[in-house]
Order: C-alpha cells, then structure tokens, then sequence
C-alpha cells in the first residue's frame, strides 16, 4: 500500500504556511515531522487525514485490491490533541461507536473492545463513564481507538504528550506492532517514539519544509 501527497501548500489568510509538499510511503514506513510550534505540522496531519482542504496539490492511497479512486482519508485513523470521546458514556460505548461508525477499510480487522483495553493496559474499566477517569486514562482510551477498527494510516499529532514513561512505552510497542502488519505512521512529536529508521521532515512554517529522508 503507498500513500502519496504530491504539491500540497496550505494557506492561512494571505500567508503560505508552506508549500511544494511531497512525500510518498508504503507498508511498514514512517515519517515524523518535526518543527517548532505554529511551523505547520499539525496543519499538513489534518490536510492528510482529509480534515483541511489544502490550497493546490493532492493525497491519494493505493494498493493491490483497493478500488480506483478510494478516497485517502478512508484509510486514516486521525488522532488528534483531543480525545473525541463523550465525557458522559462509558468506554465500551465510545469505543462501541467507533468500532461501528468507521468499520474496517481494506485488508485488515479491527480487535473487540476488550481486548484494545488490555492493549493500552487498562482493562476491566471499561463499563466506567469517560467523564470518570483520569487525564491519562483517558488518553490511553483514545488510542484504543486505534486498534477497534483497522486503518492501514495512522496520522498521529503529538500523541504522548504528557503522559508518564510507563504510557509512552505502551504507545510505542503500538506502534510498531502497526507497522509490523504493514501499516504507515505519520506522526508529530517532540518525544521519541522508537521509530528506529523513521524517515523525517522539519516544517520551518510559512512556506518552508526541510526533508530529512
């Protein structure tokens, strides 16, 4: 599977945040962008997952038994600085909607509930309402939205920030148990997440990237 932007500039008001971005990865890969805060990582994340509109350019998805013309964004999973969990449910149904709301794209299958709790190291809590738990546990919540419908692209903006270094190794063998079956990562972020090999692009904000491949 390969997922490819070619030409993507963004514009906020009558400034570029950037411009001219390429970049193409298939199966097992990953890239990180990093950059200073306002530089446009979390901008170029949202036009990947088909969140924004970018000024010119396009992100496509292909791959053997995919239909022609399959929108990029259906094989995203987006997560972002916000959970998107109702605070009033329980885990099971927030995790229940997702499950059901997204399903699974092309050539995979998402785990059941419980079993995507025991995977963020949380489980038997999931009948408690989300409003309930701590900071942290409901972060880990929202990356069990990760493993209950499968996505081939993981478009991940700051994913650990402020958790404690137990979550972030969690997170990380996530990862790259995601990659082992084949998946790509996008992710932003300040800390490491073990991506040995990651390939790497610096936003520089206002029309400036610098690919570090």
């Amino acid at each position: 599977m390969h997922l490819t932007a070619e030409n993507l500039s963004v514009r906020r008001g009558e400034d570029l945040i950037f411009m001219n971005i390429y970049l193409k990865l298939t199966g097992g890969e990953a890239l990180v962008l990093t950059g200073p805060n306002g530089s446009g990582k979390s901008t170029l994340l949202r036009v990947l997952a088909g969140l924004l509109r970018p000024e010119t350019g396009s992100v496509t998805i292909a791959g053997k038994g995919l239909e022609e013309g399959v929108r990029a964004c259906e094989a995203c999973h987006y997560l972002g600085h916000r959970n998107a969990m109702k605070t009033e449910l329980t885990v099971f149904e927030n995790l229940s909607f997702w499950k059901n709301f997204l399903g699974d794209f092309h050539g995979g299958t998402g785990i059941d509930i419980e079993n995507a709790a025991e995977a963020v190291g949380l489980s038997g809590i999931t009948h408690l309402p989300f409003g309930y738990l701590s900071a942290g546990q409901q972060r880990r919540f929202a990356m069990a939205k990760l493993l209950v419908a499968w996505r081939p692209v993981w478009i991940l903006d700051e994913p650990t920030a402020a958790l404690d270094i137990d979550a972030d190794h969690m997170f990380t063998g996530l990862v790259k148990a995601h990659l082992g079956k084949s998946g790509i990562v996008l992710a932003a972020t300040h800390q490491s997440l073990g991506l040995e090999g990651a390939q790497e692009m610096r936003m520089t904000g206002f029309a400036g990237v610098e690919e570090v491949w």
